[in-house]
């Protein structure tokens, strides 16, 4: 039987295809942001932070090779991937509701964090269940020039959504006058009600991805020349194990890269705010709930906004990037930006003028978004695409819970709860080192020519 070629897919069908990614990466934005800042309202310590967050990874660790094994097997009248949309938007938006009324369900301290966590694993356990298969669904319906298209497409539309989820609090402080402070132990109006807009907008963008993408039938895909023919499901946990012994060898050098890239990463989003309120704004470690401390925050998730807002722009600019040099090296380049940025937040008096950093980890952010994955789709068994993406975020999510685990003792021990220094030097350091990482990827550092399967 011969094969065709896949058909190549409009801009706009792009857009619509990874929609979903603006209201995913809005729930993920809130969820970076204001964490700790939810976490430190309750009662948590600055030490205590990164091991609340470590149900974060844990539950991305379990969640996405499970969900991306069994998307490659799903097919029904709603397609492959879209039945898993729709249940993360589903579960991820009634974790939005939740978190920040952690503190209703039952009075006192020690209960509220408990509640928390549990709301911050099923709210992360959601982002997972709808975000692992919109990677799988570009290596699906894209043919392979396309490709890096598509992620930088995604990363648009992420940035985008990280933006306004980063964005809410502080605009509904300042627009609108909803109150960014609370009683002890409680969360402020503005960050819950940014919570409750974060999860209409996740549920609208889904659903619009499923109104408007029809995935290919598995006799669609088995007659594309770039499709390997499906297999059957063995039993979930050794097929898992099978397919990790056999990852390609791209895939382990990147999963360096990604190691210390979500390391940096994870360092950032769990202290900056406590970074931010004590180094910028001169409050104590242990004051979580001063109009100091809530204006610090409020001012962190602008900067985020404002890193995620660099990241969209700079995915619009990948894919000439890239031609004019190569995957690898914008990987290079927006690692070592980012690594500068993370650093020179240290340095840097004037928070007014942080945007400044946030600018270098911006391009990291948007490199990291696409780049790895643009790199390693090509190597991959098409069949088993979803498989081999849910475990390519165990590079992702290893890194985050060692981070959970021994952050909090360092920067107690070695910062004394002052966790500026922690952001700048391991946070950008470890960008840094993932840049170093990238130069083993199999792939010229320079293209001579235009790399045509960008």
């Amino acid at each position: 039987m011969m094969k065709g070629a896949k058909p190549k897919m409009s801009t706009s069908s792009i857009y619509f295809m990874t929609l979903g990614f603006l209201g995913i990466q809005g729930g993920f934005a809130l969820q970076n942001g204001n964490a700790s800042r939810i976490l430190s309202n309750f009662g948590a310590s600055v030490e205590e932070l990164s091991w609340f967050w470590l149900v974060a990874p844990i539950t991305g660790f379990l969640v996405q090779p499970i969900i991306g094994h069994y998307s490659d097997q799903t097919w029904g009248k709603w397609g492959r991937r879209k039945p898993y949309f729709f249940a993360g938007a589903i579960l991820a938006a009634i974790g939005l509701i939740l978190l920040p009324n952690a503190n209703g369900i039952l009075q006192g301290t020690a209960y509220t964090l408990v509640f928390a966590g549990v709301f911050l694993a099923f709210m992360d356990a959601s982002f997972n269940i709808a975000m692992e298969p919109f990677r799988a669904l570009v290596g699906d319906m894209l043919p392979n020039s396309q490709r890096t298209k598509g992620f930088a497409v995604q990363t648009v539309l992420i940035g985008i959504g990280a933006v306004v989820g980063s964005w809410l609090p502080s605009i509904l402080h300042n627009w609108y006058h909803v109150s960014n402070t609370a009683s002890k132990g409680f969360v402020p109006d503005n960050v819950k009600y940014s919570f409750y807009i974060g999860a209409v907008m996740l549920i609208t963008t889904i659903v619009l991805t499923i109104i408007k993408t029809k995935e290919f039938s598995p006799e669609e895909l088995n007659s594309f020349d770039e499709i390997e023919t499906q297999t059957k499901a063995g039993w979930w946990l050794s097929d898992i194990v099978q397919n990790i012994k056999n990852m390609p060898l791209r895939m382990k050098r990147l999963g360096v890269v990604q190691f210390f890239s979500w390391f940096g990463l994870f360092s950032m989003w769990v202290y900056t705010t406590s970074g931010v309120a004590t180094h910028h704004f001169g409050t104590l470690p242990t004051d979580t709930s001063s109009s100091l401390f809530n204006n610090a925050g409020d001012w962190v998730g602008v900067l985020f906004g404002i890193y995620n807002g660099v990241s969209a722009i700079y995915a619009l600019l990948l894919h000439r990037f890239v031609k004019k040099t190569s995957r690898k090296f914008v990987h290079v380049f927006s690692l070592i930006a980012g690594g500068l940025g993370l650093i020179s937040m240290r340095f840097i008096p004037d928070p007014d003028f942080l945007w400044i950093s946030m600018i270098g980890v911006g391009l990291a952010w948007g490199s990291i978004l696409s780049m790895p994955y643009a790199l390693l789709v090509d190597k991959l068994p098409a069949a088993k695409m979803g498989v081999y993406m849910g475990i390519f975020n165990m590079f992702i999510v290893l890194p985050q819970i060692l981070s959970g685990i021994i952050s909090g003792p360092i920067v107690k021990s070695l910062f004394g709860s002052y966790a500026m220094n922690y952001v700048a030097i391991v946070g950008g350091g470890l960008f840094i080192l993932a840049a170093l990482a990238t130069l083993r990827v199999e792939e010229p550092l320079w293209n001579e020519t235009a790399d045509e399967s960008a």
